[in-house]
């Protein structure tokens, strides 16, 4: 499958118009401080569904034909990409089936629910989730949408990367949350296409890690799915991965791994000094700025990806207390 491409990014932009937010992108004081060099954070997760996923799954319902819109849309997701879905096919009148696991918190579940999709819950990982989503495809004629690996989504979450470099032309080096590798793909595909200076990097947690492993074994491999701080980045990245682990492996930088309390520190950084509400799979730019992971000679951009997290685990972030728990 041929990489998504700048002009695959810009069509994208063009087809989701009116239909997601182009998100601020803002400096931060305190984080500017400590990194020594100005530090923009990009508030995708003040996007319409709280998270990026919005983006990919807008241009890729919109790519489909009457017959396939007519067919519903499935799709396994970890949350925040079957919200996205789910709102995108409500706009369009679209049945669509979500399935998720059991680790997938029980907030991502109930607005999928509230947006009128059907939500399938299966197993124990994305993987058991997408054996459901399978049969759906062989059986009912579903057409099904990824979270990731689908040039459409790679092409609509591509769109952040254009935002950031027109907010921050200078950037030196651009903070991705990397999962199975849509957003980091799509954002690097358009700032490496505008300049290839910029260093982007993808930033995961310690804890399960399925596009860290891949690379590092130089294919897409099986990892365990573990609870963590950072749920919307767990998921496997598909063993027969079309696209997206090869787009990272050619156009990321570096891949940078983070601990539960440095995710957590970044949880808690972004509420106290930035004033946002932020998960943890959308605050490990934040983190990885704060461990110092990052090192840069300009500008760094650091995507806030998503704000979908429980409250009650939000507070307990923010009093020390969740990291611990969920290390233990």
């Amino acid at each position: 499958m041929d990489f998504v491409t700048l002009k695959d990014i810009a069509a994208a932009r063009e087809r989701i118009a009116g239909k997601v937010v182009a998100t601020p992108t803002v400096p931060s004081a305190s984080l500017s401080r400590l990194a020594g060099v100005p530090v923009h954070l990009k508030l995708e997760h003040r996007q319409t569904t709280g998270s990026f996923k919005l983006r990919g799954a807008s241009n890729a319902i919109a790519s489909l034909s009457a017959d396939e819109k007519a067919k519903g849309v499935t799709a396994a997701s970890t949350g925040n990409h079957g919200r996205g879905l789910a709102h995108a096919a409500k706009l369009e009148g679209m049945r669509a089936v979500i399935c998720m696991s059991k680790l997938v918190p029980d907030n991502k579940v109930s607005e999928i629910r509230n947006l009128g999709a059907d939500v399938r819950i299966i197993g124990k990982s994305q993987d058991d989730a997408q054996e459901e989503v399978d049969r759906l495809v062989a059986e009912e004629g579903l057409i099904m949408l990824p979270p990731f690996d689908h040039p459409a989504i790679v092409a609509g979450q591509g769109t952040v990367g254009l935002e950031m470099m027109e907010a921050v032309p200078d950037a030196a080096t651009v903070l991705v949350p990397l999962s199975g590798g849509g957003l980091a793909a799509g954002i690097a595909a358009a700032v490496k296409a505008l300049n290839p200076d910029v260093r982007v990097i993808g930033i995961s947690m310690a804890r399960g890690a399925a596009m860290k492993a891949s690379l590092d074994a130089g294919k897409p491999v099986l990892v365990e799915e573990l609870p963590t701080l950072a749920d919307s980045l767990g998921g496997g990245v598909g063993l027969d991965n079309q696209l997206t682990f090869a787009m990272c492996r050619d156009l990321l930088d570096e891949v940078i791994l983070l601990s539960e309390e440095e995710i957590a520190a970044g949880v808690r950084h972004a509420y106290e000094q930035e004033r946002e509400i932020i998960e943890g799979g959308g605050a490990v730019g934040i983190a990885a700025l704060l461990a110092g992971k990052i090192r840069s000679e300009g500008p760094v951009v650091a995507l806030l990806s998503g704000r979908n997290i429980d409250m009650a685990q939000h507070r307990s972030i923010v009093c020390g207390d969740a990291a611990r728990e969920q290390a233990a």
